[in-house]
């Protein structure tokens, strides 16, 4: 089990900072996969805040809630994460608000199960233990799994382990599904005794959002106005260009190729505003959230929708 304030410990050492306008650093949380690695790599960011006087730091996560929570504390100032965490972090009061989407981000996400596994279909998983990342885009995926299938949260043993914990878990058989998403997905997937149950596409449609805090939006609009439009043009970029982004994920983050390859492969490179549609999504996810009493209350997503200053 992870210890989330010595997490935290680690994440702060390096990005602990007050958020405030005029901090000359904008600090970025990301995690082993996706566009914010591709910008880092290339100093997209860097180029873009440096005549505005703006320095970017950055820290790396495991997985969303622990960056939520730094984003919640001033840690970080913006990141990325699937839909889940911003529901759980609202629901917890934080400081968040939805900056951008990754709307339809691709199938890089599955439940996976051993190959010999007597799991064949969602409804085998009734009284198995599943294990996801607790406030994650698995544990929705999961969840929205059980609903497909006729069955509820009750009908399973939930097993909530970080990533790194539930490969382990998972390839020592003390679980009997995995629900994941990339790179750890693709690496898996890359062993021959691993079976895809289910993709997240055909369960329920994945969407990935770009957070601020959400003081810094308000006091720095321009600065994340900037960040997310050059982002637009590293998911462009990446759209474009897969193969030279396998290369630059596999080397910033140390996943091999083969397995960088393959989610690539199924990303859906692009960001976009965070339109009526996406909020309804959002909504609907925390509504199932909170009617299985797994957040305390009741939220409105609309509430933590940022909305960019106008050009000029």
């Amino acid at each position: 089990m992870i210890d989330r304030r010595a997490l935290l410990a680690t994440a702060f050492a390096t990005a602990a900072w007050p958020a405030r306008a005029a901090d000359p650093v904008f600090r970025i949380g990301y995690q082993k996969n996706g566009i914010l690695v591709v910008a880092k790599q290339q100093g997209v960011l860097e180029a873009r805040l440096k005549p505005l006087g703006i320095g970017v730091g950055w820290t790396e996560f495991s997985f969303g809630p622990p960056l939520l929570e730094a984003l919640n504390l001033g840690g970080i100032a913006f990141g990325q994460t699937g839909d889940a965490p911003p529901i759980f972090a609202q629901a917890a009061g934080s400081d968040l608000v939805y900056a951008a989407a990754q709307g339809a981000a691709g199938s890089g996400a599955a439940i996976l199960v051993a190959e010999a596994s007597p799991i064949r279909t969602l409804a085998d998983l009734k009284g198995r233990r599943v294990a996801f990342a607790k406030a994650s885009s698995a544990h929705n995926l999961t969840l929205a799994a059980l609903a497909k299938a006729g069955l509820t949260y009750a009908d399973i043993v939930p097993v909530t382990l970080a990533p790194a914990d539930a490969a382990a878990a998972f390839a020592s058989g003390q679980i009997d599904a995995w629900t994941i998403w990339d790179p750890y997905f693709a690496i898996a997937q890359g062993r021959p005794d691993v079976r895809v149950l289910a993709l997240a596409t055909d369960i329920a449609r994945p969407n990935n959002f770009f957070l601020a805090n959400r003081s810094v939006a308000r006091t720095q609009p321009q600065v994340v106005k900037a960040v997310v439009e050059a982002l637009s043009g590293v998911a462009a970029w990446c759209e474009a260009n897969r193969p030279a982004v396998a290369a630059i994920l596999s080397r910033g983050t140390g996943v091999p190729l083969a397995a960088t390859e393959r989610a690539v492969a199924r990303t859906d490179y692009v960001i976009g505003p965070v339109t009526p549609e996406l909020v309804a999504e959002q909504q609907a996810i925390a509504d199932r959230f909170h009617a299985a009493g797994l957040i305390p209350k009741s939220i409105r997503v609309a509430d933590a929708v940022w909305a960019a200053p106008p050009n000029g």
